[in-house]
């Protein structure tokens, strides 16, 4: 059975990447434990279309904590309190009735505002788009054990290859860096047989636009980590800078 809820919401309003922002506070009654953190905006942006009021924008798609566009920042934590959880995961049950749930966007020179809680983040595109792919030609997919490679090394691939692009990482980043996202993508092709001929291109050329983007250097605070909602290591950073460092002495 459940209970209905009364959340009050602190909720970050901008008209347009040029307008001034504020937050604005609202009172959702019928909220109950079972809702998504997302579902109880749908209900907040049903009540402010009743009152003839512009509902909140904001960024989803699976709902299902896969895709990696719902992130916002929820009570100061990017995609909120809950570890390796996607905003859209984050449910209800971990508030009582009455709390103030305080909702932003990611913050970050990178991120331009759109509007509301969504954020420009094309740049992870651009960074994608200058080497984190694999264009040679890798014929049909080989069987499971065709291909030799270690278990340790296979399995770290799968762990980097679960970023999920958010951009939480950035949003928790002092310095507001790409590092954990890109060194994801470089290290997840890295460890693979298929990523080996472009090894030294891709990133060379994904740092360097990491960098044209305007995000920061990695300050080593480990924020990122700790907000990823896939839970990934700062290793891959490590693992980037040693793939850096031997692409530009060679």
């Amino acid at each position: 059975m459940s209970h209905s809820m009364r959340i009050h919401l602190k909720v970050w309003r901008q008209a347009g990447p040029n307008a001034p922002g504020r937050f604005e506070s609202y009172t959702v009654e019928n909220a109950n434990e079972h809702m998504s953190f997302l579902e109880l905006l749908d209900v907040l942006n049903e009540q402010l279309i009743k009152e003839g009021k512009e509902p909140v924008e904001f960024d989803h798609d699976c709902r299902e904590g896969i895709c990696g566009s719902c992130g916002v920042v929820v009570d100061g934590v990017a995609h909120g309190p809950q570890p390796r959880t996607a905003v859209c995961q984050l449910h209800m049950r971990h508030y009582k009735s009455g709390d103030t749930i305080t909702v932003e966007p990611w913050r970050a020179k990178a991120f331009p505002a759109i509007r509301d809680l969504v954020v420009d983040r094309s740049a992870f595109d651009r960074i994608m788009a200058a080497g984190g792919y694999v264009s040679v030609s890798t014929g049909n997919a080989p069987d499971a054990n065709a291909i030799p490679i270690s278990k340790v090394d296979a399995d770290l691939a799968m762990d980097y290859a679960s970023c999920i692009g958010c951009g939480a990482c950035v949003a928790a980043c002092p310095n507001a860096s790409a590092s954990l996202f890109t060194a994801a993508k470089i290290s997840h092709l890295a460890k693979l047989p298929q990523g080996s001929p472009e090894r030294k291109m891709r990133v060379r050329n994904m740092v360097e636009q990491m960098r044209k983007e305007g995000f920061g250097d990695c300050s080593n605070h480990a924020e990122c980590e700790a907000v990823c909602p896939k839970g990934i290591s700062i290793s891959a950073i490590a693992l980037m800078r040693r793939e850096y460092l031997k692409a530009a002495t060679s």
